[in-house]
């Protein structure tokens, strides 16, 4: 939920940098279910509400903080619903085409002078929370397998395209295909590449335009132990 403020700082820029008269850059602080009675999201919360900020809390409820579930880990579980007197909105997370158009609703209300909106997406993990997480200690398989086979994103965008017409069975699969073999061509091509320099941290951190490449190199990096930080290269 760290990011949360910050997203908070990005929408007062966007508000305090709009054109008179011009819908407004909208800003959007993505976490989970897990982190949404976190206090920093509250009074973040607050402020953007106070100041009509174009601000988006986006929480990614699927299901579990961690391995704790909603109705164990939060007295109010109804997350679009948090924001108090902002309002909210709940959407399928796992259908593109709602996200799309419920996310079009959203960036319209919050870039429009509206102030801040509460999104849940209803959404679900079929692995665990990290690699010391098997997935299965506070749930069980009947379930995961339940979802997946119920309201799996891909498998619904998939037959989508096909009952609409815009695409056959056929065609999809050598499209999956075809995307296997891209990723298993790059995850081969990065394990044979040799380690990067340190240099390398400071590529893409952050951008100097919009122009795809063009980048603008931080001037220090620290690390964790300070004697091992990075000073940006000199030419």
């Amino acid at each position: 939920g760290a990011q949360v403020p910050i997203g908070a700082g990005l929408a007062f820029a966007n508000k305090y940098n709009a054109k008179p008269g011009e819908p407004m850059n909208v800003a959007i602080a993505c976490y989970g279910d897990g982190a949404a009675n976190q206090g920093q999201i509250w009074e973040s919360a607050n402020m953007a509400a106070l100041w009509k900020l174009p601000m988006v809390f986006c929480i990614e409820n699927n299901q579990y903080g961690m391995g704790t579930s909603i109705d164990r880990h939060s007295s109010h579980q109804d997350y679009y619903m948090m924001g108090n007197h902002i309002p909210g909105i709940r959407i399928d997370g796992m259908n593109v085409l709602a996200v799309k158009e419920g996310m079009r609703f959203v960036k319209d209300w919050c870039g429009s002078g509206n102030g801040p909106m509460y999104v849940e997406m209803m959404t679900y993990r079929y692995h665990g929370h990290s690699m010391s997480d098997p997935g299965t200690t506070y749930r069980n398989r009947e379930e995961i397998a339940f979802t997946r086979s119920t309201r799996d994103p891909l498998e619904f965008i998939k037959k989508t395209l096909v009952d609409a017409k815009f695409a056959t069975a056929e065609e999809l699969k050598a499209v999956e295909k075809q995307i296997r073999k891209d990723v298993q061509k790059e995850v081969l091509k990065a394990k044979e590449s040799t380690v990067p320099e340190p240099s390398a941290l400071f590529d893409y951190i952050h951008a100097a335009d919009t122009t795809p490449g063009n980048q603008e190199l931080v001037d220090y990096i620290r690390m964790p132990n300070v004697d091992n930080s990075f000073h940006k290269p000199t030419a």
